[in-house]
């Protein structure tokens, strides 16, 4: 499926858009007139942290659950944790922040590295010396699955040279190998938002 072809949350529509169509992040930093979608603005990512906004549209998310998309080695970790009953919790914090479940549903289909297991890391994807970031191999494959997943809150530490967020108690999960599958359900939310 084209990226164009999945409807857009209205505030995802609202942001501003690449060359190509595609719409801009809140978190992702714009560097020589053009953004830079395989890495996170500091600054950005702070202020959706501190400021409850999702990290894709940049509008508030109001109290209560949060979504993110993970890849192929959280998703199995998830899996794995439910399968045995047992409650899941990212002890190892991420940079990616938590958006609307809207929002991450759109994305897991339009990004090219959430929405296929071939889909691939961006060249500028890796940060040099960043042990967070080690583990990103430039030009990786995403893995066989994914998932959109909602949790019930998260927490986050705004340190001085980056944000960290941990994400707390698994209330939707919603794996993939292909997100095109989400699309049934990102079309009952974006209506859903419309009657609310």
């Amino acid at each position: 499926m084209r990226f164009d072809a999945v409807p857009k949350p209205a505030a995802v529509d609202a942001r501003p858009h690449d060359p190509r169509g595609y719409p801009v992040p809140a978190i992702t930093p714009w560097e020589d007139d053009g953004p830079r979608f395989a890495l996170t603005d500091y600054g950005r990512s702070a202020e959706c942290a501190q400021g409850r906004l999702c990290s894709v549209c940049g509008t508030l998310m109001p109290r209560g659950p949060v979504w993110r998309v993970v890849g192929g080695t959280e998703t199995a970790a998830i899996a794995d944790a439910l399968a045995a009953g047992r409650p899941y919790r990212n002890m190892a914090p991420t940079l990616e922040g938590p958006g609307h479940r809207a929002c991450m549903l759109y994305a897991s289909m339009v990004c090219p590295y959430l929405a296929r297991p071939g889909g691939r890391r961006g060249l500028a994807a890796q940060t040099p010396d960043d042990a967070l970031t080690a583990h990103v191999v430039r030009g990786a494959a995403r893995g066989a699955t994914g998932a959109v997943v909602g949790f019930a809150d998260y927490e986050f530490a705004v340190t001085p040279d980056r944000v960290l967020f941990r994400f707390l108690d698994v209330v939707e999960f919603l794996p993939h190998e292909s997100a095109d599958t989400h699309l049934p359900e990102l079309r009952r939310e974006l209506a859903a938002q419309e009657v609310r």
